[in-house]
């Protein structure tokens, strides 16, 4: 995408549209900010073949001017359509709204409406301004849930969810009478239509491929990752200050289960020492138990462990190195591994969903100052501000982070 020009998706009344937003830029000694439309309307398309049609052949709006304008018209269909962070569900912002004011909830409300902010402060919409400055908590969103906190902060939160339900139907009335979906040129609709099929088509494709892979594997090695793909456990590696440790890890209705309990993960030193053990402890849990017996696939393991055809082979993907990355943060983010960093990201995440334990959840919400450096890292986008040093504390947050997930592996 053009650095300066960002799809986005705006749900609304006729449902989900997207367009193109220019976040604030200098030219000529003054700031400005602009989206896809004209003096009377921001364009709004319902598809985003209609997107690339328009940008493609029109030449009369509020971005031609746009120092990045004239890579737009060369972008695909992939390129204009909008990233996940890059949608806002201004609709259903109510429903966000009454949800309990977590960081999740606040993070959420606090990008939908500093984006329908941004819409009225170009578009001049007064009434959308009018509300948005009638409560306080808005402004407040951004600086995450310390403002919500104690008796004056759950009077501010009040207050705000007050105004979303009285005046939110305001708001969206206002952007409703905003938006204008112009006609297209026909045969770059078609043009742009026809990219559409070849991406879903290759999407499909590659989608056989892989399986057509997997059954090579299979044929190859009926012991090696194939087995593990089939029945949907995957082994992983951690590293850790201690050294590596290999376990079992799956997802049952896209919930991490680890191979442990009680919020302890039973690692192992090496392939053979966690096949050994399945041999011998693994069966039904043994003596202690462990959450994958409740797994409707690992009576397979254990068959498999008995005949002595079980192979551990950790994929790439499911390699965790957790060593470093505290200095790394503490250094700025130019030092960071973005890979490294995003892997490490989700062990941390899966683990506490499955321990129960709400903390790294919270700290790598992006209203959190942690969080909004590793998405920062991992999801680069030249328009977002970026993190500001010092970063001693949000490397000392890691660094807590990591020291209580090491302290839940259980050696063995």
């Amino acid at each position: 995408m053009a650095s300066d020009i960002v799809p986005i998706q705006l749900s609304l009344t006729e449902g989900d549209l997207v367009t193109l937003w220019a976040p604030r830029w200098r030219e000529d000694g003054e700031e400005w900010e602009a989206f896809l439309g004209d003096d009377d309307a921001l364009f709004g398309f319902p598809e985003v073949a209609e997107l690339a049609a328009f940008v493609r052949t029109v030449r009369e709006h509020d971005l031609v001017d746009h120092p990045a304008w004239s890579v737009v018209p060369t972008l695909s269909v992939a390129e204009l359509t909008p990233e996940e962070t890059q949608r806002y569900d201004i609709i259903g912002l109510p429903e966000i709204a009454a949800e309990d004011a977590d960081t999740w909830t606040i993070g959420e409300l606090a990008e939908i409406t500093e984006m329908v902010r941004s819409i009225a402060d170009v578009c001049e919409l007064d009434v959308v301004i009018e509300v948005l400055d009638s409560a306080p908590g808005f402004a407040l969103l951004r600086q995450g849930t310390l403002p919500f906190v104690g008796r004056e902060g759950a009077r501010l939160w009040k207050q705000m969810v007050e105004v979303v339900a009285e005046r939110w139907d305001e708001v969206i009335d206002a952007l409703d009478d905003l938006i204008d979906t112009p006609d297209v040129d026909p045969a770059a609709l078609a043009a742009a239509e026809k990219e559409v099929v070849v991406l879903d088509a290759e999407v499909v494709v590659l989608g056989r491929t892989d399986d057509a892979d997997d059954d090579d594997e299979d044929d190859e090695d009926d012991a090696g990752p194939g087995f593990w793909e089939e029945i949907g456990i995957d082994p992983i590696r951690i590293t850790t200050r201690d050294g590596e440790f290999v376990t079992l890890r799956c997802y049952l209705d896209d919930k991490p289960v680890f191979l442990g309990s009680g919020g302890r993960i039973e690692v192992f030193t090496s392939d053979r020492a966690l096949a050994r053990w399945i041999g011998q402890d693994g069966d039904e849990g043994g003596a202690e138990g462990h959450d994958l017996d409740g797994v409707s696939t690992w009576a397979e393991v254990v068959e498999r462990t008995a005949v002595g055809e079980l192979e551990v082979e950790v994929d790439e993907l499911n390699a965790y190195t957790l060593t470093g990355l505290d200095h790394d943060i503490a250094e700025g983010t130019l030092a960071v591994d973005a890979s490294q960093l995003e892997l490490a990201t989700e062990l941390l995440l899966d683990v506490g969903e499955w321990a129960g334990d709400p903390e790294p959840r919270e700290a790598l919400a992006e209203s959190q100052a942690l969080g909004w450096l590793v998405s920062f890292v991992v999801r680069p986008d030249p328009t977002r501000l970026a993190p500001s040093a010092p970063f001693e504390a949000e490397a000392a947050k890691w660094r807590e982070l990591v020291e209580d997930l090491t302290a839940r592996l259980h050696s063995r």
